[in-house]
C-alpha cells in the first residue's frame, strides 16, 4: 500500500499535525528496514478459553472513534454511548465474520435474537450500548458458529489482541490526522499487524473507524479486499471526547 502524503498541511493546524506525525514517522523510520514478521512465525493470541469460530474465512474487528460517531449521528445517536459523562475513545463496533470476498449476515443460529441483558452487561466496557450488541449479534455474531456468550467473549479476546497507539491517548490527541498516518500508528504499536491487514474508514472528513483483519484464533492476517476499501484520504479530523 503507498503511503503517499503523511501531512496534510491546512492553516491553523499545521504545527498540531507537524507534531502529531512525529512519534509515528520516527517508528516507521525504524522499521523500515526490517521485514514484517512472517505469519508462520505468529502465536496466537486467543485464550485457551475462547472458542474458535466456523464458517467463514476470518474476522474484522470494527473498532470506531466514539467522538465522530456522536458528531455525525448528532440527536440520532445512541445515547448510552454518547452521554456526555463517558468521554468515549476507541470503541468496539462489532466483530465481522468475513469471507475472501463478501461477507455473510443474518444467519439461521438456534440461539436467540436478542441478547439478554444479564449476559450483555458485562461486555458494555468494551461495547458501548446494550442495542448495539444486540444489533451485531443478529448481523454478525450469529454467522461465527459460536454461542452468544462464546461470540462476546471472542470480540472482548479480539479487542484486547490490539494495542492502542499512543497517538491516541487522551493527553496526545491530534485535531486532525492523515489516514495512512493513523493505519501506520497502529501498525507500528501491533507487531505482526501489515498495511494490508488494517484500513481506515472514513465519512464527511471524520475518521470513523479502524478496521482490523484477524484470523479465527485472532492473528493478524492480511485482508485484500478490506484494504482496497480503505480511506486514504490526507486531512480527516478526530474530534475530542466530550
Amino acid at each position: 500500500m503507498p503511503v503517499g502524503p503523511l501531512i496534510a498541511i491546512m492553516p491553523g493546524r499545521a504545527i498540531t499535525r507537524a507534531l502529531a506525525a512525529l512519534p509515528v514517522l520516527a517508528l516507521m523510520a525504524c522499521s523500515d528496514s526490517a521485514a514484517p514478521p512472517a505469519r508462520a512465525e505468529q502465536s496466537s493470541q486467543a485464550s485457551p478459553d475462547i472458542e474458535i469460530g466456523s464458517g467463514f474465512d476470518f474476522y474484522v474487528l470494527a473498532l470506531s472513534w466514539s467522538p465522530s460517531y456522536c458528531l455525525a449521528e448528532g440527536a440520532n445517536a445512541n445515547q448510552q454511548q454518547c452521554d456526555e459523562d463517558r468521554d468515549l475513545g476507541f470503541v468496539v463496533h462489532g466483530l465481522w465474520p468475513q469471507f475472501e470476498t463478501g461477507y455473510p449476515e443474518y444467519c439461521p443460529t438456534q440461539e436467540p435474537d436478542r441478547v439478554p441483558s444479564r449476559l450483555g452487561r458485562a461486555y458494555l466496557d468494551i461495547v458501548p450500548s446494550m442495542g448495539l450488541i444486540g444489533h451485531q449479534w443478529r448481523k454478525h455474531g450469529s454467522c461465527s458458529g459460536l454461542s452468544q456468550k462464546q461470540y462476546l467473549d471472542a470480540t472482548r479476546a479480539a479487542r484486547g489482541r490490539v494495542k492502542m497507539p499512543e497517538a491516541f491517548a487522551p493527553d496526545k490527541l491530534p485535531r486532525g490526522i492523515d489516514a495512512m498516518v493513523a493505519e501506520a500508528a497502529f501498525i507500528a504499536a501491533n507487531p505482526g499487524l501489515t498495511p494490508a491487514g488494517v484500513a481506515v474508514k472514513c465519512e464527511s472528513g471524520l475518521l470513523r473507524e479502524i478496521r482490523i483483519c484477524l484470523t479465527p484464533s485472532l492473528d493478524f492476517r492480511d485482508c485484500p479486499e478490506v484494504d482496497r476499501k480503505g480511506c486514504r484520504q490526507a486531512d480527516l479530523d478526530v474530534p475530542e471526547p466530550d
